[in-house]
């Protein structure tokens, strides 16, 4: 909940989650935002989130099997993005789909392997970088996992 609080969700607002998990986070943001898109790259958790976003009758959210890599094509802007796997560097593709005063929160691997959740905030062309706190190294992997 603290990074839902550093996200500032507002009613209106388009939000992407790269990380679907249980679709705790994602429900909690439908309840406020606007539209919430959604992916994970495994099927059994894409199922799950999806029996439970239907059991909560939230219409405004949209559950995908996607790896989130490289970003999401054909899918526009977004006011937030949320993501919960560590980059190694920041991921230009998902900032360039901020709309201006967008913000992105993400962790990012450090030099000394460490991991920092980091905000960035696009102004214009400019991207805006604030570290708010350590947290534990979980890496985005490539590749759907359709197996699991």
């Amino acid at each position: 909940m603290r990074l839902l609080h550093r996200l500032q969700v507002k009613p209106g607002h388009r939000v992407l989650e790269i990380g679907t998990g249980s679709g705790f986070t994602a429900a909690v943001m439908a309840r406020i935002a606007e539209r919430v898109l959604t992916v994970e790259r495994y099927r059994t958790l894409v199922a799950g989130a999806q029996e439970r976003i239907d059991s909560l009758n939230l219409r405004n959210v949209i559950i995908r099997q996607f790896d989130g890599m490289n970003g999401i094509s054909g899918e526009g802007t977004f006011d937030r993005i949320f993501v919960t796997g560590a980059f190694t560097t920041l991921p230009r593709f998902y900032a360039e789909q901020l709309t201006h005063g967008g913000s992105m929160i993400a962790p990012l691997m450090q030099e000394d392997d460490t991991c920092m959740m980091t905000r960035l905030t696009k102004t214009g062309s400019r991207f805006e970088r604030e570290d708010l706190f350590k947290v534990p190294y979980l890496p985005l992997v490539p590749h759907i996992a359709a197996a699991l």
